[in-house]
């Protein structure tokens, strides 16, 4: 009887254990002689039964790292040419395995996972959860710090049986992903398979796999479909295709350990079609180790396919590397991060020597698609992605949010890149709404909630913070002569004058469920997507939108900069009136005095009455004056209110109360690596955005419940850093000393949050209620979303204010104008 992981976990099964492609290291490899093909018994059909297979899921979201290779502009836009061809592959590793891997535009995956079984005496192990993980760049400087998103992957048997050690990055020069992949045995028989888990064109329903010119091969049962080919330069010994949790691999090797239910396709007609999976064996390993390079093609054709594939294992491992990385042929990561001149100062005010910085610099550029230039995303991921459902498609947070994306177009400025938030802000204009807007009925200048890269619409909520912060980032581009006058007045007449216009105005909305009006400031959706009213967070930048547009208009003789200003001055007078409580049990100080503060939002504008917010995410709309949110920080942020104004430090206080019951609580400590605390806040009050305290399932896993909790999310700690940094200013505190405290809770309170791979999370675990079947440690990234775009933007926002000693997404312009 097969004593250790023999019955691999059914859950593992049913969950598609699809496994990454890794490419490995230069340790000593032994020659591989091929083994003959195992003595099996012949199966009589060469179609693999048990179709549609388990129902389809995505993979971990926590990504410990992602990478694709690093593609100069051609004018502002990504062009392909005989001397810089357009790799169009990204790639995620996550539990020490290749994850989502997507080709084409970024947003469409092809691979699930691709991890190595390993099959030994008496034991079948899975490497995502039967190894001990460790990752570290390949490419680093004499600090430690990234100089490319090229990974090295060590996998250990936790009873020391073998090691996996892989390289992963992609081909610059084709659509392809390379892995080598040194494979060392402690002990004699030990056998390696690769296993892949396809997702063709980003659904993991519709699947065909097959086994074909001693390749492994993915495609969809569509007229038009992706191809995706793997190819090793060690031929496998065999090789089967299956229905995952019914004839694939893991079934089969479940048994006895052995690949002995051989099928060379899931379908010869297209019909059985589904959740599919690719096993293949290789020679089996008796106490010495072997090196096997890995190519993953990808094309619009098994050809095209199976010649990238080729091609780049031709191309030959130290050739492709350099390539990715950069050298006298090729521009690569580290010619990228050399053009940004300021990270040179500004690793003076991180405290782990740059090592995030420079990572945040990767994540950022990589998270661009590179068919629609400027596209920026929220995430290379899906959040608690294996729990949801693959069978239809879903960008997840691969796609555009303008505010997320205003984030990053300001992080790039803060570290130099000027190019790729000029080329940023000109994409805007894809996912404004306009008069020729499919579908569309109404007033236009308002952008998009959510939209694919190629702007085809998803998500049709209007959020008026997301259209004002275009305006706002037109000015700086403008201030920083990233644009020049001539072009600054050509794209507010073409973009920025209809969004103002909106900001004012507001009007008719009338797009697939959207039918209602909007009368700002009162927003339908606030920064979080959930609540419709008056938010401080919004109307921060409804104010600081309205006076970019006014300069603005004066640069283009246009009549309406008095117009403009004139509204945004009469917003900021009505904050106190809209979104300011002085009733209600938080109102009151210790000393039993009235204390205003800001609400969350006030659904209606009358912040002192009971209103009850809308219920969300499994949780139950509250007393408005319940909810605390750090959202009125902007205000500070972008020059509305000053940063000792009464009761932004009322508000303060109130987000500072550890004594708070957990639902509603928001600030939590954390241990940084050095004993230190460092502070991290959530969302607001009462959020329902994240795992259920009582059962451990992930966000809406069996649906919505009330015991959901949304936890900590690292760029809060960032926002407040920035708020602390212009009080410091404010009062004239801002010494040697205490920019170094700062520096010591703020800039180190993020680092603090990364993870092994150097990724930022969406959320952190705060340490309440069931820690999942991850049993989270405190602090730890959860299953949201790493990296979130918007937390790296925000880290490397926060590391230039403090170098530069003020706040980065400062606007004197409002400080001036609004009184």
């Amino acid at each position: 009887m097969l004593k250790r992981k023999l019955q691999i976990k059914q859950t593992t099964l049913s969950s598609a254990v699809a496994i990454a492609l890794l490419g490995l290291s230069a340790c000593s490899s032994e020659q591989v002689t091929q083994e003959p093909l195992q003595q099996v018994e012949p199966t009589k059909v060469s179609v693999a039964p048990g179709a549609p297979g388990a129902d389809p899921v995505w993979a971990f979201s926590g990504k410990t790292g992602i990478g694709t290779s690093y593609e100069p502009y051609t004018q502002g836009q990504y062009q392909d040419a005989d001397n810089n061809p357009i790799s169009k592959v990204w790639f995620s590793v996550a539990q020490g395995i290749l994850t989502e891997t997507m080709y084409g535009m970024i947003h469409n995956a092809q691979l699930k996972e691709l991890q190595f079984v390993i099959a030994g005496n008496d034991f079948v192990d899975t490497e995502k959860n039967d190894t001990i993980s460790t990752i570290e760049y390949l490419h680093q400087d004499e600090a430690g710090r990234p100089l490319s998103l090229a990974y090295k992957i060590v996998n250990k048997d936790k009873q020391g049986k073998y090691q996996i050690e892989k390289h992963i990055f992609t081909d610059p020069n084709r659509d392809s992903l390379m892995m080598k992949v040194i494979f060392t045995a402690f002990e004699d028989g030990i056998t390696p398979y690769l296993y892949a888990n396809p997702h063709i064109d980003n659904s993991g329903a519709n699947d065909i796999a097959s086994v074909e010119n001693n390749a492994l091969v993915a495609y969809t049962n569509e007229q038009q479909s992706s191809v995706m080919t793997i190819k090793s330069d060690i031929d496998f010994v065999q090789a089967s295709a299956g229905f995952v949790g019914q004839s694939d691999g893991l079934v089969d090797l479940a048994d006895n350990g052995k690949l002995d239910a051989i099928y060379s396709t899931t379908s010869t007609d297209s019909t059985n079609a589904g959740n599919v999976a690719l096993t293949a064996q290789y020679p089996t390993l008796n106490s010495n180790s072997y090196t096997v390079n890995f190519s993953i093609g990808f094309g619009a054709d098994k050809a095209s396919s199976l010649a990238t594939a080729d091609a780049t294992l031709t191309t030959g491992y130290d050739a492709v590397l350099s390539a990715y990385l950069g050298d006298e042929k090729h521009l690569g990561w580290k010619d990228y991060l050399s053009s940004l001149a300021p990270l040179e100062t500004m690793v003076n005010n991180t405290t782990d020597n740059g090592k995030l910085l420079y990572a945040s610099a990767l994540v950022l550029k990589a998270q661009e698609d590179k068919t629609h230039a400027g596209a920026l995303i929220a995430s290379l991921s899906n959040p608690w992605g294996d729990s949801v459902s693959a069978k239809v498609g879903s960008t997840g947070y691969k796609a555009v949010w303008p505010r997320d994306f205003y984030q990053c177009a300001m992080a790039f400025l803060a570290m130099g890149d000027t190019e790729t938030p000029k080329v940023a802000f000109e994409y805007l204009k894809k996912v404004q709404v306009t008069d020729s807007t499919p579908g569309y009925e109404g007033t236009p200048g308002w952008f998009l909630q959510k939209t694919h890269v190629d702007g085809q619409i998803e998500w049709v909520g209007v959020q008026l913070d997301q259209t004002a912060m275009p305006i706002m980032l037109g000015w700086k581009l403008w201030q920083a002569k990233v644009l020049t006058d001539a072009e600054a007045v050509k794209w507010y007449q073409e973009m920025l004058k209809p969004a103002a216009d909106f900001l004012i105005t507001g009007g008719k909305v009338k797009l697939d469920w959207n039918d209602t009006s909007i009368t700002p400031p009162s927003t339908q959706q606030e920064r979080w997507e959930e609540q419709a009213g008056f938010s401080p967070s919004t109307t921060a930048a409804i104010i600081s939108g309205l006076v970019a547009a006014s300069e603005l208009a004066t640069l283009a003789n246009d009549k309406d900069s008095d117009k403009y200003l004139a509204a945004a001055n009469k917003l900021s007078a009505s904050l106190e009136t809209t979104m300011v409580t002085n009733t209600g049990e938080f109102a009151k100080n210790s000393q039993g005095e009235v204390a205003p503060y800001y609400v969350r939002i006030s659904p209606k504008g009358n912040p002192n009455t009971d209103t009850k917010l809308l219920d969300n995410n499994g949780k139950p709309g509250l007393d408005q004056r319940q909810i605390l949110d750090g959202g009125f920080l902007e205000l500070v942020r972008y020059g509305v209110k000053d940063a000792q104004d009464p009761i932004i430090q009322n508000s303060v206080k109130l987000i500072d109360n550890m004594q708070l019951e957990h639902n509603l609580r928001v600030k939590y400590e954390f241990k940084a690596k050095d004993g230190s605390t460092i502070p991290g806040y959530r969302r607001y009050g009462n959020d329902g955005y994240g795992e259920d305290v009582t059962t451990g399932l992930s966000y809406a896993e069996k649906g919505n419940t009330a015991d959901q909790r949304g936890r900590v999310w690292p760029f809060f700690t960032g926002e407040r850093g920035h708020y602390e940094l212009a009080l410091a200013k404010s009062t004239g505190a801002l010494s040697a000393e205490t920019k170094t405290n700062l520096v010591n809770t703020y800039v180190k309170g993020m680092e603090t949050f990364a993870n092994v791979g150097l990724m930022l999370p969406e959320q952190a675990w705060d340490g309440v209620g069931n820690p999942t079947r991850y049993n989270y440690q405190l602090g730890q990234g959860t299953n949201s979303a790493t990296p979130l775009a918007w937390t790296h933007a925000e880290y490397v926002k926060l590391v230039r204010s403090m170098t530069d000693e003020t706040v980065w997404d400062h606007y004197p312009i409002v400080v001036d104008k609004v009184k």
